[in-house]
């Protein structure tokens, strides 16, 4: 088939798509809104920083290799600054809007790919507990972010909690910029960590690569003295204008605070995150079916919708291994060719591996007893734990929808983006991802012709 593919996302799983659209003969256009590729995971520095050795923030990652392969290949078109607002099903049309997110002039385009695949990756999930939206306090994203594009450091003593692997890194990013952390909180116990990871442990041998790092992220942790605890969470910032403490307590495997552990570090930040939720808008828009709040797929990466494939995060959290193993099947399939029997065992096996991890690092369902009744719940909008509970038992607030104007949570400009799962789970509904416009545009964008269609 080849034809033209084009990727929207050039993080681990856009960028192998790309490489095996290219070696399987099709033009590829890979999108992203960074201006760089490499994703959340493989952020690298500004080109405006000029550094000789811009891998070393990256420890050697193999994809600065992939990246050149893909974004020099004569059929290959890379779109940095490009946000995907909309996805017409009827003509099987890419909205495209290039240029700098808050800037103007942004150029409106659009896009009829033969195949489209979406790997459009997650952000981070954090819940919500007392004095959350003090400045101070960042997600586990948000500090790497600004530790590996920027140098910088979210604060001069930090404290990293939350759950998951992914606290390490972030962990070692800051520690790499001059911060101190003071301790990294894993919230599940050793017991339930233990479980996660020991399950099947011949299954093991095939990620020798992971351990490894999980080595040298202790040593790191371990040459800093920086103490890694398993069971206990962040319960409390406190802070007049800014965080100056954080409250933390030991917590069961449901997450449930055991009354008497409570520790107070004081901080001038606090970086929180508790894994990652996918970014779907896109897919739903397309028409993809979801499941548990990612995108349905089959084994060759195919979504529900013909010529339509997905990969990475929004088909499951599962880590950078895992997108790229994804990626590289989809991209395959995507441009005609036949996966290879070995492709599909790797992606297999990297699948293997982000289960054990959810099971490993699971959410406890006990969370919402961290919160009090004026604990700010949706920040965009202000809404509170207690206005969220009382609309939840009111015959006026019927269903998600009716829930959502009654007490605006999710209506501000993040759209629910940073607050949706959390009050999902609070209220007993399901998150709602179906958005006419998947991305925020200015009224005079969207007002705009799009370049190349007859006036």
């Amino acid at each position: 088939m080849s034809g033209h593919v084009v990727i929207v996302g050039a993080g681990p799983a856009g960028l192998a798509a790309a490489e095996h659209a290219l070696r399987a003969g099709a033009r590829v256009t890979v999108l992203d809104q960074a201006d760089a590729p490499g994703g959340q995971y493989h952020r690298t520095l500004p080109e405006a920083y000029a550094a000789r050795h811009p891998d070393r923030v990256q420890h050697g990652w193999a994809g600065f290799d992939r990246r050149r392969r893909v974004l020099t290949h004569p059929r290959c078109r890379w779109w940095p600054g490009a946000t995907v607002w909309a996805f017409d099903r009827v003509e099987h049309r890419l909205h495209v809007l290039r240029g700098q997110p808050d800037g103007s002039g942004r150029r409106r385009l659009a896009l009829e790919p033969d195949a489209l695949i979406l790997a459009t990756g997650a952000h981070d999930r954090t819940l919500p507990f007392p004095g959350w939206e003090l400045p101070g306090v960042y997600t586990a994203g948000a500090a790497q972010a600004l530790a590996k594009g920027e140098r910088v450091a979210i604060g001069e003593r930090v404290l990293v909690a939350g759950a998951g692997p992914f606290l390490l890194p972030v962990a070692e990013s800051l520690l790499g910029v001059g911060a101190e952390v003071v301790a990294v909180l894993e919230a599940n116990p050793f017991a339930t960590v233990r479980k996660g990871w020991s399950a099947r442990p011949w299954q093991l041998a095939a990620h020798t690569g992971k351990a490894g790092e999980l080595a040298r992220y202790a040593l790191t942790l371990a040459r800093h003295r920086v103490p890694y605890r398993l069971g206990r969470a962040v319960i409390e910032a406190r802070g007049a204008g800014k965080v100056r403490e954080v409250v933390t307590a030991k917590v069961r495997a449901d997450w449930s605070v055991v009354a008497g552990t409570e520790r107070t570090y004081e901080v001038d930040a606090v970086c929180v995150g508790h894994g990652f939720v996918p970014q779907p808008e896109l897919a739903v828009a397309a028409g993809c079916v979801l499941d548990g709040g990612f995108v349905r797929v089959d084994g060759e990466q195919r979504t529900t919708v013909d010529g339509v494939f997905a990969a990475g995060e929004i088909t499951g959290i599962g880590g950078a291994v895992t997108a790229a193993a994804e990626g590289a099947v989809a991209g395959c399939v995507a441009a005609g060719g036949e996966p290879p029997t070995a492709l599909l065992r790797a992606r297999d096996r990297a699948r293997a591996f982000a289960e054990r991890l959810a099971a490993a690092h699971p959410i406890g369902a006990a969370w919402p007893a961290w919160l009090r009744e004026d604990t700010i719940v949706c920040r965009c909008e202000e809404t509170t734990y207690g206005e969220l509970s009382r609309a939840t038992r009111e015959s006026a607030c019927p269903g998600p929808h009716a829930l959502k104007l009654g007490t605006r949570a999710g209506l501000g400009p993040c759209q629910g983006r940073m607050c949706g799962p959390a009050v999902a789970e609070l209220c007993g509904a399901a998150e709602r991802h179906h958005r006419p416009i998947a991305q925020p545009v200015r009224l005079g964008e969207l007002a705009a012709r799009t370049e190349g269609d007859p006036e």
